[in-house]
């Protein structure tokens, strides 16, 4: 599985932010997905195979909202 993580720019309260879930969500392939509205980052995990870390990002777009990757983001274990 890869770990993705996209800065979602115009996610302003809650609704919102089940929105871009419900996005990444939607994309076949995803493992699992956390929307941080405080930071507004969404984090999730998918399997390369089935799907690439664009098809979360135009689903995204898809929905009106824009969303930048993040560079080097490290998982806390």
């Amino acid at each position: 599985m890869e770990t993705g993580v996209f800065f979602v720019k115009n996610m302003s309260n809650q609704q919102d932010a089940n929105k871009v879930l419900n996005a990444l969500l939607d994309v076949w392939g995803i493992g699992r997905a956390e929307v941080h509205l405080e930071n507004h980052q969404a984090v999730f995990t998918f399997d390369k195979r089935m799907a690439s870390y664009e098809d979360f990002q135009y689903a995204l777009v898809d929905r009106g909202y824009q969303a930048e990757p993040v560079e080097n983001y490290r998982v806390e274990k």
